[in-house]
């Protein structure tokens, strides 16, 4: 991964932490995105830290900067020498959460990964609950559903039933905190936005997918950073999906289909047209722009098919090489897996 527009710690601390990193494998990652969530940052890791006191599990936190413009950063540096298990990267310009979670799928080293994000509307106290199927092999992922209160509880519910019945998806609610295998970021594209179809994808793709309740509180500190100018483009994000999983690996199953229809119909068209004309003596000019428009229509799809067949081929040539890559680089910049 280029490694423009993204940092480790500043240098002044950077030989200190990335020295101490802990050696051997990790139990559970967590994942915390974090733009302008200074204020939430102490709390969310010293209830951290409670979380897992007296477990087994090994765990890290990899909390990503991602472009704040308040004191962020520096807060994230300052935790990092008190707290053993946090990792902080930087992001010096907003990415979105995809990104982000990506950046710090690269940087873990757990083999069960978290979602959790840093405002403390979700408390870390859940996080063993969340793990815990997962740890067990009863489950590929977990999502929590959200249980309480909160501001966007209508379009959250509009949102989530568009869903279920869109994907057919057994859980109620998507959109919230995860904890999920490793290898179920490998089928996850870099798009933005798409964490939240995550387990929609994941599910698509043979994994298992459960949820558990998990309360909701109000923000710590800080304000949201969605609007409700998201409604939109999460509308249309929706339907992006269900066309990567419906017809992303095989586009001239739709444009095809479609095109060839379009010749067909042209084709009777102008059957009939040529029959009207012969017996009738009459020619009808409709139909004759009916026919033009059909097969114009349909060569425009048919061609749009096979190049679209042809996109679709590099880009599972493409995903290969990235998996190859991740796994060439350990995930976290760590020695190559294997020879």
């Amino acid at each position: 991964m280029s490694s423009a527009g993204l940092s480790r710690v500043p240098s002044a601390v950077e030989a200190a932490l990335l020295g101490r990193e802990v050696q051997g494998t990790v139990d559970v990652s967590v994942l915390v995105p974090a733009k302008d969530e200074a204020e939430n940052l102490p709390l969310f890791m010293e209830l951290t830290e409670s979380a897992f006191a007296g477990s087994p599990v090994r765990f890290e936190v990899i909390v990503i900067d991602d472009g704040s413009v308040d004191a962020t950063w520096s807060v994230l540096a300052e935790l990092a020498q008190r707290y053993p298990f946090l990792r902080p990267v930087r992001h010096r310009a907003r990415r979105g959460i995809a990104e982000a979670l990506r950046t710090g799928y690269l940087h873990s080293r757990g083999r069960v990964l978290v979602f959790y994000p840093a405002d403390l509307q979700f408390k870390p106290e859940d996080i063993p609950r969340l793990v815990a199927p997962v740890l067990a092999g009863e489950s590929d992922m977990v999502t929590g559903y959200k249980q309480g209160k909160y501001e966007k509880a209508f379009v959250s519910n509009i949102y989530n039933g568009l869903s279920r019945r869109l994907f057919h998806v057994p859980v109620r609610d998507l959109n919230s905190v995860k904890a999920y295998r490793r290898e179920v970021m490998d089928q996850l594209p870099v798009r933005p936005d798409w964490h939240r179809y995550m387990i929609v994808i994941a599910a698509s793709e043979g994994f298992t997918v459960s949820e558990i309740p998990v309360p909701l509180y109000p923000r710590h500190a800080g304000r949201s950073k969605f609007g409700i100018g998201r409604i939109p483009v999460g509308v249309l994000d929706m339907l992006s999906v269900w066309f990567e999983l419906r017809f992303g690996k095989k586009p001239l199953l739709l444009f095809g289909m479609t095109g060839a229809a379009l010749f067909l119909l042209g084709f009777l068209v102008g059957i009939v047209a040529i029959a009207i004309r012969v017996f009738a003596g009459v020619g009808f000019r409709p139909l004759l722009n009916l026919v033009e428009t059909c097969v114009i229509v349909g060569s425009v799809l048919l061609v749009g098919g096979l190049l679209g067949e042809q996109i679709a081929g590099q880009r599972a040539e493409v995903r290969e090489l990235r998996r190859e890559l991740d796994a060439l680089r350990g995930g976290d910049g760590s020695p190559p897996r294997g020879g």
